[in-house]
């Protein structure tokens, strides 16, 4: 009987960590507010409110985020847009990995990135926060530099002394014309991290 039992909790054992292999978390960095809804700055909140809209999923305002979850080919995305501010974000990063008990390597953090031109997307497995705050308080948080983080560009386009008021400044027309397509090149990678892994997801997308 103790030999079927430890079996038994063994093989439950091995179910819940191939569960949890499977389990992904994505998010989205921002800033809460109408205000900012359409600044630069939040383009991560952007991509996951586009990649919702697609699947028709709807956010829910839970701990230190608004969050949505979708199934994928037996993997389970969790979406999260941290509530938190900017500058806060990975007090609900670590929470919700802990909570979900998510693997570092399946965790994706969308942001902004002033040192790429606009709309072009960088990958990278690890790395420097790079001036940005939500980035930086993420490495404290996680205490770590080795996490997933999909870059989108947003060009720096601004004269001297105008960084602050450009990133929180909103798209013009002409860049607003060119993100649908942009947007959806980021569902499609998002999509590809999932199924195929971040080595083959930064060969298809770094660079378009």
């Amino acid at each position: 009987m103790c030999r079927f039992l430890f079996k038994l909790f063994r093989k439950k054992k091995e179910i819940e960590e191939q569960d949890t292999m499977k389990k992904y978390l994505i998010v989205g960095l921002g800033n809460i507010g109408e205000k900012y809804a359409n600044t630069r700055h939040n383009i991560g909140f952007k991509i996951l409110d586009h990649f919702a809209n697609k699947e028709a999923l709807t956010f829910e305002t839970q701990k230190l985020g608004d969050l949505t979850v979708y199934k994928l080919k037996g993997r389970t995305l969790i979406f999260l847009k941290p509530n938190t501010y900017m500058n806060l974000s990975g007090k609900a990063i670590l929470y919700w990995l802990t909570k979900e008990k998510i693997p570092l390597e399946n965790l994706l953090i969308i942001t902004d990135d002033l040192n790429l031109p606009f709309g072009s997307i960088r990958l990278k497995a690890k790395g420097s926060d790079g001036g940005h705050n939500g980035l930086k308080d993420t490495q404290e948080k996680l205490n770590t530099t080795k996490y997933n983080r999909f870059r989108f560009g947003i060009s720096d386009a601004f004269s001297k002394g105008r960084q602050v008021d450009y990133v929180l400044g909103e798209w013009t027309q002409e860049e607003s014309d060119k993100l649908k397509e942009r947007l959806d090149t980021s569902v499609a990678l998002i999509k590809s991290f999932a199924l195929a892994g971040m080595n083959i997801t930064m060969n298809t997308f770094n660079g378009k």
